[in-house]
C-alpha cells in the first residue's frame, strides 16, 4: 500500500466515509487558479464516469459557469498543482471539502448523487 493511499484511508475512516479510490491514470476537472494558489481550494465528487474520478476542484470563494472554467488533469500530476489536496481524493461520491490554510472542512452532500 502506498503512503498516499494510507493517508486516504485515514481520512476516510476519520469521516466515517467509504474509500473509493481515485487513480493515477484518471482525471478531475480543475480550475487553473488552483495552481496558482487562490484559496480557498474547493473540491467536490459527483460519480466516476469513462476515465474521471467525478471530482471537481476549483480555488475561490464560487466556481464559474464558463466551459472552459474546468481542464481535465491526471491524478499523477496533482501534486504539481496543490499536493494537499491528493489526500481527499478517496472520500466517496456525494463528498465535499473545503481547504483554506489549516481550516479544513468535509461533508457529505446528497445532492451530488442526483446529476
Amino acid at each position: 500500500m502506498t503512503e498516499i493511499t494510507k493517508i486516504q484511508r485515514l481520512v476516510c475512516n476519520e469521516f466515517n466515509a467509504d474509500f473509493v479510490s481515485s487513480p493515477e491514470d484518471m482525471k478531475v476537472g480543475i480550475s487553473r487558479n488552483v495552481k496558482q494558489g487562490v484559496i480557498p481550494i474547493n473540491g467536490l465528487r459527483h460519480s466516476p464516469e469513462g476515465d474521471t474520478t467525478g471530482w471537481y476542484i476549483w480555488g475561490g470563494e464560487e466556481f464559474s459557469e464558463e466551459p472552459d472554467f474546468f481542464v481535465p488533469l491526471h491524478v499523477a500530476h496533482l501534486g504539481e498543482w496543490c499536493p494537499d489536496i491528493k489526500k481527499y481524493l478517496a472520500l466517496p461520491p456525494g463528498y465535499r471539502f473545503l481547504i483554506a490554510g489549516d481550516y479544513v472542512d468535509v461533508w457529505f452532500d446528497e445532492s451530488l448523487l442526483n446529476i
